[in-house]
């Protein structure tokens, strides 16, 4: 305990040696001789087959100058993705929505930059600022990137099948290029 009465010191959130994905351990032949944690629901209703939830309306509303969002596009190619790969009722749907709109607000602060430039011009003093556009793309894509780790953390330990491959963030940048190009 230190002086000032607070416990410091222990295990860190994070610290450690991060688990092996379990489509590794199969592949392997688990050379851990440890029982491999399968998640079986037998009691469960059956989850395949289900249709996609309907995104929500935030995802898909007009912005300011008119536009909609690639949000709704970028959600149902996600749930797709999580779907093939059988891990969707892992993933709360809201946490599909969060990664979506994050992306998609990326995408659109990237078109400002475009259009608008790197440089902004003082409200009061009219000198040459570096664009609030500039900062907020980075603050989409940080927040846009750790919702993907989790969703991919999570298909990563539960998938018993091959997890690898092109996925919907591989795809961002792409988005992001056929937007600017205007279709």
């Amino acid at each position: 305990m230190a002086k000032d009465g607070t416990n410091r010191g222990g295990a860190r959130i994070g610290a450690g040696q991060k688990k092996k994905p379990l489509a590794d351990k199969i592949l392997e032949g688990n050379p851990g001789r440890r029982k491999l944690m399968v998640m079986e629901f037998t009691d469960a209703a059956e989850l395949e087959g289900g249709s996609m939830p309907p995104p929500r309306d935030y995802l898909a509303a007009k912005q300011k100058n008119g536009k909609t969002t690639l949000a709704v596009e970028i959600y149902e190619k996600t749930w797709q993705w999580l779907k093939e790969r059988r891990c969707v009722h892992l993933i709360p749907a809201q946490l599909i929505e969060q990664y979506a709109q994050s992306v998609a607000r990326w995408i659109q602060c990237e078109e400002c930059i475009t259009e608008f430039g790197f440089l902004a011009k003082h409200p009061t003093t009219g000198n040459a600022i570096p664009s609030p556009y500039v900062a907020m793309s980075q603050s989409f894509m940080k927040q846009a990137n750790n919702l993907w780790y989790q969703i991919y953390q999570v298909v990563r330990e539960n998938c018993a099948t091959e997890y690898k491959g092109a996925t919907p963030h591989d795809d961002v940048m792409e988005k992001l290029l056929t937007a600017r190009r205007g279709g």
